[in-house]
């Protein structure tokens, strides 16, 4: 690692000190100081002067106001908006008929029951008759299950 003059520390706590990131600490080492340093190496230069990087939020995406959800009939505070994440939950006691049980709700809010059975064949049962996951859903649901069964230790 370079070994770095008190002004040109300096210099760097004054950059960490308005925001800079590692990254940015780095190029700007090399580009106004000339001084080249590996990451890991401006990460420990960091740490060592004792410096704080200044964590950035993310921008928020701004929220319609509360009266044009109100005026949308199809607005459902209890229905996830389409796009979201698929979730998968095991029963702590499996169905009768089953191995393994739970249920999963799909991105656009829609939920079904699942279960294996004693040998080892899958089910899904839509809640609303009629229902088909996208195939993204389903692909998301058969990793999640995988996940899930393997940490309940199936």
């Amino acid at each position: 690692m370079a070994s770095l003059t008190p002004a040109q520390t300096a210099q760097v706590a004054s950059w960490v000190a308005s925001g800079a990131t590692l990254s940015q600490v780095q190029t700007r080492l090399a580009a106004e100081l000339g001084v080249t340093m590996t990451f890991i190496d401006v990460r420990f230069l960091v740490d060592d002067l004792n410096l704080t990087l200044i964590e950035k939020e993310e921008p928020k995406t701004p929220e319609e106001p509360a009266a044009a959800e109100a005026t949308d009939p199809a607005a459902d505070p209890t229905v996830p908006a389409a796009g979201g994440a698929v979730t998968v939950e095991v029963d702590t006691i499996a169905q009768p008929h089953a191995m393994v049980s739970g249920n999963v709700t799909f991105s656009d809010g829609q939920k079904a029951d699942w279960h294996i059975d004693h040998q080892g064949r899958p089910g899904l049962t839509a809640r609303v008759p009629g229902y088909r996951p996208t195939q993204e859903d389903i692909v998301e649901f058969q990793t999640k299950l995988d996940g899930a069964l393997r940490q309940a230790g199936f």
